[in-house]
């Protein structure tokens, strides 16, 4: 079996990477092989085509991939809350929490994952047009064999290529420790509007089909999830067990500062006020038009196994 990540240098999905290189599947009986697939659009398309069979993703991208929440389901929470973060140039001298810092700025995004700072600018009372805020894929980051968008993204913002960017932990890491990068938007932790932290969340997902076909794999994997999002929280110090297989050198050394700082996040329920919240998100971002039940985007079978 496959589990297909958009992101590998990264700690947004990085308990479905950890789960696979602890041994946690293959304890619950899955022969789990884990892949890089960029961006995550296309992560999904791949998992709607029955090319692997599992996703660490983006919970508000499924539609993009079964449009309607048709045929896609999530299976439990990698971390709670929208997980990615607005970076500025340092020399711009923005405070944290400083929304109205981006006027004016370049600023780098990957697609679906742009959808959340573009919310987030219009919940904020900002315009993109008005305020001449320019969102777009950073430079460079698909192009070659790209492990992570967040690192790329913060080369760029080193380089000059882009004013900040909107994008994972790990890439807010690496910018604020070279020192060309603050931090000014952190919505998990309570920067911006309280709607955002409820846009999105990384999530386990997969395919009803999936579910309908293997129902005992599908509870093998949230075990594992669950038992390595507790392993973490016992002891972070495994984060860079893994990274140091999966990360090049730096990204290595960073990994467990930065998943230390998500553990209190690391719970695999999915909750109907995430829900609610996700799909007005998807809704006001026309990635969806219709309203949905909770049992129509959670896999709620297996919610027995989040605990």
């Amino acid at each position: 079996m496959k589990i297909a990540i958009p992101d590998l240098i990264s700690n947004s999905y990085f308990p479905a990477a950890a789960a696979v290189e602890l041994g946690f599947f293959k304890e619950e009986g899955l022969d789990m092989s884990l892949d890089l697939i960029f961006p995550v659009d296309k992560t999904l398309e791949v998992l709607r085509d029955g090319e692997v069979q599992f996703v660490g993703g983006s919970a508000h991208s499924t539609p993009h991939a079964f449009p309607e929440w048709e045929g896609g389901k999530l299976l439990g929470s990698l971390a709670q809350g929208m997980y990615w973060f607005l970076i500025l140039r340092a020399d711009l001298n923005a405070q944290q929490g400083d929304i109205n810092a981006i006027k004016g700025l370049n600023i780098g995004a990957a697609p679906l994952v742009d959808l959340g700072l573009k919310q987030l600018i219009i919940e904020s009372g900002l315009d993109e047009v008005r305020d001449e805020i320019n969102i777009a894929p950073v430079p460079g980051a698909f192009t070659g064999n790209n492990l992570n968008f967040g690192v790329t993204a913060a080369k760029a913002l080193e380089d000059g290529k882009i004013d900040g960017f909107w994008a994972n932990g790990m890439g807010a890491e690496v910018a604020v420790t070279r020192g060309v990068g603050t931090m000014v938007i952190d919505a998990r932790r309570g920067d911006g509007p309280p709607k955002a932290f409820n846009y999105t969340m990384p999530a386990l997902i997969t395919s009803q089909k999936m579910i309908d076909d293997d129902p005992d794999a599908c509870a093998a994997a949230v075990r594992a999830l669950t038992r390595t999002q507790k392993a973490l929280r016992d002891n972070v110090g495994l984060a860079t067990d893994v990274g140091k297989v999966l990360f090049p050198e730096e990204e290595a050394n960073l990994i467990a500062q930065v998943v230390e700082r998500d553990l209190p996040y690391y719970a695999a329920a999915i909750s109907p006020e995430f829900v609610e919240g996700m799909t007005e998100f998807q809704r006001n971002v026309g990635l969806v038009k219709g309203e949905f039940s909770y049992e129509q985007c959670v896999a709620t079978r297996f919610a027995g196994y989040w605990k």
